[in-house]
């Protein structure tokens, strides 16, 4: 499940037992997502499930009103589509595309007979739907208690762990939608960020210039969450 140009790589997959690769390899549709891609709206059937390999992909609350903000970001970590082994069979969540890329595509029939057989794949599921319950409630308590700048560095050092370069491509007014915060806040933010010098952005693009003093200016919560993972994964540290 790897190529040469890395673009095959879930770190979920490639953690499991060659026995259950093999049944699942002839399964698997190797897909490109456009950036802006929805793959679940709320209330919507669930009929795949989504390995990421390059993709990055925010999970989304949506409000009556119809606002949004982001609640997880799923990469080469993880998986999309949890509420079908988890016995239900429609979204409860957005699931929208945020960097373009290629994931797996898996039929849900295809998943739940290999997650019924209580083996590796059931454990390693299970597993990941924890470490993604603590990026939620990480992600909740960071929102409440840390300031806005804390809460930008963690949300680009998270964005940084998912995808091959240093560079972000994004707009302030994203990354406003996505904390559930005015645009005026981020860009005030990001100003305090970009003149200490840990990133310069310009039309659309956040490069990340100094990686270690975004983390020094990030609040614990980054720490917490990309540790959790680490522990899910400790062969191949996913963040």
């Amino acid at each position: 499940m790897q190529s040469p140009c890395g673009k095959r790589h879930n770190r979920l997959l490639d953690s499991l037992p060659d026995d259950v690769r093999t049944r699942l390899t002839t399964h698997l549709e190797f897909i490109s997502f456009p950036r802006g891609h929805e793959l679940f709206q709320p209330g919507a059937r669930i009929h795949h499930v989504f390995f990421p390999t390059s993709a990055t992909v925010s999970l989304l609350h949506v409000m009556a009103d119809g606002t949004s903000s982001e609640m997880a970001l799923i990469g080469s970590e993880g998986v999309l589509g949890i509420p079908l082994f988890m016995g239900e069979d429609s979204a409860r969540s957005r699931a929208i595309v945020q960097s373009a890329g290629y994931a797996y595509r898996l039929r849900g029939h295809t998943l739940n007979q290999e997650f019924d057989r209580a083996g590796a794949m059931q454990r390693l599921l299970l597993r990941y739907t924890h470490a993604l319950l603590m990026q939620l409630a990480q992600n909740a308590v960071c929102n409440r208690h840390h300031s806005l700048e804390q809460q930008l560095c963690r949300w680009l050092l998270l964005n940084l762990d998912r995808v091959p370069s240093n560079e972000l491509r994004v707009t302030q007014e994203l990354i406003a939608n996505m904390l559930g915060v005015r645009r005026e806040g981020i860009t005030e933010a990001a100003g305090k960020v970009k003149r200490a010098g840990l990133i310069e952005y310009h039309r659309g693009r956040i490069t990340v210039l100094d990686r270690a003093g975004l983390e020094a200016r990030a609040c614990e919560c980054y720490s917490v969450v990309k540790k959790e993972f680490d522990q899910l994964l400790p062969q191949a540290s996913v963040l």
